[in-house]
């Protein structure tokens, strides 16, 4: 399934439309994938900026043409490789490097998805970019298998770091099997999937029970930030998302972000103390 096809099926499910999903996971690949309903799609491009790790399995002595064993295969390679040769090389990507995107995904140059100019035969220059992977972690190396936990930046392609491991040894490699463990600080631990999901909304709908044990509300996003509640006087400037004065006697510190609730229990959105205000920093209400 592929990640647009999660959100039609969610559409179906809650009879609503207007859904979003935060980093695109590849049909081959399973794990986390947040899924944002109504005002909360605000948050897709947040949520997407956020640190993501996987479990990977690649398979040496093999080169694709989508850098994963679902391609068609362009190489094979004898693996006379030691299991420290690949721990040296896969380590050897830790921290901070420049990274090619693949012609088989969703980067766009000049306007147009590679992926699709990729279906058509097509190869174009990519420029590189610089990406960082962290807390790798090999779990298992059964040569020429090896299966490795890592965290990256967004814009990092694990495909794409499994093969420049296989150019390091020069025997090549493709990326075998993929799941991503964690998006930001939702992990695969507290994830449902949508079979558990359409049986949850569909019990709580019939019943009339809470959806807050498996839909996070939108303000339970934001923990950190302490709540404040305008006075009925500062409702409309706050439902405008204008600029608002401190409140309390002990405001929070000054470039600190709070939750912005209206008397009557309404989620305004995310507003941060500057100098003597509080001035809007994410709008997450459609009053």
């Amino acid at each position: 399934m592929t990640s647009f096809g999660v959100i039609f099926r969610m559409r179906r499910i809650i009879g609503q439309k207007k859904l979003g999903h935060a980093g695109t996971l590849d049909p081959d690949a399973e794990g986390v994938l947040p899924v944002c309903l109504g005002k909360a799609t605000k948050l897709v491009e947040l949520l997407q900026g956020g640190g993501k790790t996987y479990e990977a399995e690649m398979l040496l002595g093999v080169i694709t043409d989508t850098q994963d064993t679902s391609g068609q295969i362009l190489e094979e390679h004898p693996v006379d490789v030691t299991e420290e040769e690949v721990r040296e090389a896969l380590f050897s990507f830790e921290g901070t490097v420049e990274q090619i995107p693949p012609m088989y995904s969703a980067v766009k140059v000049d306007g147009k998805k590679l992926v699709d100019l990729a279906r058509r035969g097509i190869e174009v220059e990519r420029r590189a970019r610089e990406v960082t992977f962290s807390d790798m972690e090999i779990l298992k190396m059964d040569l020429p298998h090896v299966t490795f936990r890592v965290s990256c930046s967004k814009g990092a392609y694990i495909r794409t770091l499994c093969e420049d491991v296989g150019r390091k040894l020069g025997c090549g490699a493709a990326m075998s099997h993929l799941v991503r463990t964690r998006v930001g600080s939702f992990s695969i631990e507290n994830a449902v999937t949508i079979a558990e999901f359409e049986e949850k909304f569909l019990t709580a709908k019939e019943n009339g029970l809470p959806m807050s044990d498996f839909i996070i509300p939108l303000p339970e996003f934001f923990p950190d930030c302490p709540v404040i509640t305008v006075p009925d006087q500062f409702k409309n400037a706050a439902i405008n998302g204008n600029s608002l004065p401190l409140t309390g006697t002990k405001p929070p510190e000054d470039g600190r972000k709070v939750r912005v609730f209206l008397s009557d229990g309404t989620f305004i959105g995310i507003y941060k103390r500057t100098g003597t205000k509080y001035a809007l920093d994410l709008y997450l209400n459609e009053l």
